[in-house]
This record gives structure tokens, C-alpha cells and sequence, in this order.
């Protein structure tokens, strides 16, 4: 059986993971995310490849290049959630089955923090809960996928 394949993105600042404001996003790194990750996926019969980036039009780009490649994608677009309508149409064109996970409760913070522009094209958000946001996505978008829904 060959495993499913999934996208894994992670938007701007989150390369500073550890060190950003730790009182929030807590003490891990992005490699240590992505290496949960990877262990996860394996548990589910599933592989991740994994990009990060600060510019949106890097992460664009490789959404754009992702329908050929795999079955969903898991997003942290970090600030971009809230106003970038660019990466929004390049997830809705993918069209691969989709969710949204932030580290932090973002309901519970910064008023302009509780809009995603992001959300009305996944199958579900995932947020509050440091690196188990990101684990809980992946289980939640391999299910998704496994029911053929987006």
C-alpha cells in the first residue's frame, strides 16, 4: 500500500520556534515539530514533507505545485491567517483536503487574531494546544483524507 502523502507548511516566524516568545508558543523548535511529525506520520501510514517560510510567495509557490504531489496539506499559516487572500485562493485551487493548526489559542489572544481568512477552505482548525495542535491536525487531515472529503 502505498502511503499517503502530505504537505506540511509552516508560515512566517515559525523558524523561530524555541526562542520566539516562549510564554506563548512554548520551548520547542520547528525541527523538533517536524520531527514529531514525521514520527506520527509513520504511525498512520503516512509520509511529510515540510517547508517553512517567511515570504508568501514561496509558500504559494509550493502549494501551487502540490496537487501532483499529495493527498492533503497541514498549514500553520501563522500571521498570514489573518489577511493573506493570496495563500487562500492557492489552498482552494489546490484543491487537496486541507487543516489549519496553530500552536496558541488564537481566540484567546489579539482580537485581529480570531479572523482566519484561511479557515473557510479547511476541513478544520486545530489551535491551543502547542505541538499537539500540529499532531491532532495531521490524525484529523489523515482521516479526512481516508474519507475521501476535504
Amino acid at each position: 500500500m502505498t502511503p499517503l502523502k502530505i504537505l506540511v507548511l509552516h508560515g512566517p516566524n515559525l523558524n523561530l520556534l524555541g526562542r520566539r516568545e516562549p510564554e506563548i508558543y512554548g520551548s520547542i523548535t520547528l525541527d523538533q515539530v517536524n520531527a514529531a511529525l514525521e514520527a506520527r506520520a509513520a504511525k498512520l501510514g503516512a509520509v511529510i514533507d515540510s517547508f517553512q517560510s517567511n515570504h508568501e510567495g514561496e509558500l504559494i509557490d509550493c502549494i501551487q505545485t502540490a496537487s501532483a504531489l499529495y493527498q492533503g496539506i497541514l498549514i500553520n499559516p501563522a500571521a498570514f491567517t489573518h489577511y493573506s487572500y493570496a495563500l487562500r485562493e492557492a489552498l482552494a485551487a489546490a484543491g487537496l483536503s486541507l487543516v489549519e493548526v496553530h500552536l496558541s489559542n488564537i481566540f484567546a489572544r489579539e482580537a485581529f487574531r480570531s479572523h482566519s481568512v484561511v479557515s473557510p477552505v479547511a476541513a478544520g482548525v486545530i489551535c491551543g494546544f502547542g505541538i499537539n495542535s500540529y499532531l491532532l491536525g495531521l490524525e484529523a487531515l489523515v482521516q479526512v483524507i481516508g474519507v475521501g472529503g476535504k
